[in-house]
């Protein structure tokens, strides 16, 4: 486990950085301009422009639903959570770093395809309505942006809040991939060597329901093609376990509706399992291979975790130093909301947030509200304590325009 840990460090870093850097340099509102007419251009915009984007499965539901509010098409929208959460700057990176490159290749361009034609196909199968106010919403990361450099801005994100965001997803695909690779005998799935596609529906099961972000889900598939599974099956994992579970596919049938919401699934799936197929008929063919990582870097981690190099292991330790620094940053929160005087407060309860990036679209819409002095937003214990004059009513429609459920809390 400390090898897999040593080799993903470096790479997840690196990504990290890139994330801050658009976060930082790129209008919040750039987003939002090309993805309002129900045409395919607007689909590929959406898919273009949610690949590189660090988002996980929940986290690009409040930019999703933010869009749609500001008038992105339901087509754009659902291509834009389909490619999303499938891959990122950081995920790249990592999977280069850690499955090599003909994987670092093959995920985009898969996400990129399921995502052009599930958006094409909620064209087609979906009626267009108005949904949201545009005037109200403001996408998460323009929302109580700090006043200081862009360069200083970018670095907070990367390594403050970043790992906020996916900290616990990364740490559980680690912990994940640790039990598994002890666990787990070496033939373990060996009798799905020779049924790809008995391995991907395998793989589907479980990936499905369950939550794991882009990045999270690479240790998982690299210990479980290490036991037996086929790169394909590896391959299905890396893309339906980010991009669909239960919490994204009841926000998608809530917002975009049921229709939208079957074929979202269906292109997901059709997808995860096309490119698998293709991707084991590639390697057993031998035409491209897709495990060199794997072989060297999980089958024999015990005999590796000597040597890997200083600056791997400096980079594991600033990596433990970030998510130790998250769970401080947390548990101080939890204190000061503990503490806060009652007077002129109201709490409210909040359904369907899963990480940071929900935490900061729910207090980024009750923020901008007339008449809100301050709102402090609980990820653990899923509510909001807002102070001030704001209405009940405009609370709960602010944050439900962004796809969240929400309600006062009985005290």
């Amino acid at each position: 486990m400390l090898h897999i840990i040593n080799e993903m460090s470096p790479y997840l870093l690196l990504g990290f950085l890139f994330a801050g850097l658009m976060h930082a340099y790129i209008p919040p509102r750039f987003y939002g301009r090309y993805l309002s007419r129900p045409s395919f251009r607007s689909v590929l915009n959406a898919a273009l422009m949610g690949i590189p984007l660090p988002l996980c499965s929940c986290g690009v539901l409040p930019t999703a639903m933010t869009l749609r509010a500001e008038g992105a098409s339901k087509g754009a929208t659902a291509s834009f959570l389909i490619a999303t959460p499938q891959t990122g700057i950081d995920s790249i990176v990592a999977t280069y770093g850690m499955l090599g490159l003909p994987f670092a290749v093959v995920r985009p361009i898969i996400a990129l395809i399921t995502a052009l034609v599930g958006g094409e196909a909620v064209h087609l199968f979906s009626k267009e309505t108005s949904e949201g106010d545009s005037t109200q919403c403001k996408t998460y990361a323009a929302s109580g942006e700090p006043a200081h450099p862009r360069w200083l801005r970018a670095l907070h994100y990367a390594f403050v809040e970043m790992p906020s965001n996916m900290g616990k997803w990364i740490v559980v695909g680690l912990v994940v991939a640790g039990m598994i690779t002890v666990a787990v005998p070496d033939d373990a799935f060996t009798l799905f060597r020779d049924n790809s596609l008995a391995s991907m529906l395998l793989v589907l099961v479980i990936a499905m329901p369950m939550y794991v972000c882009a990045t999270g889900s690479i240790p998982i598939a690299v210990a479980l093609m290490a036991k037996g599974l086929t790169p394909g099956a590896g391959l299905v994992l890396l893309m339906a376990g980010p991009a669909c579970n239960v919490a994204s596919m009841l926000i998608v049938r809530k917002v975009l509706g049921g229709r939208t919401l079957v074929v979202y699934i269906a292109a997901i799936v059709a997808g995860a399992v096309g490119a698998g197929l293709l991707v084991d008929n590639l390697h057993f063919s031998q035409a491209v291979n897709f495990m060199p990582t794997i072989q060297a870097g999980v089958m024999h981690a015990h005999c590796h975790v000597e040597n890997d190099s200083w600056i791997a292991w400096l980079c594991s330790a600033l990596l433990a130093a970030l998510l130790l620094n998250v769970a401080l940053r947390a548990y101080r929160q939890r204190s000061a909301s503990d503490q806060q005087n009652t007077t002129n407060v109201t709490v409210y309860q909040v359904e369907g947030m899963a990480c940071g990036h929900c935490r900061a679209a729910v207090a980024g819409a009750i923020r901008d509200l007339d008449g809100v002095d301050a709102v402090d937003v609980s990820l653990q214990k899923k509510e909001a304590r807002v102070e001030g004059s704001v209405s009940e009513q405009a609370v709960i429609k602010a944050v439900e325009s962004r796809g969240y459920r929400i309600k006062r809390k009985e005290t």
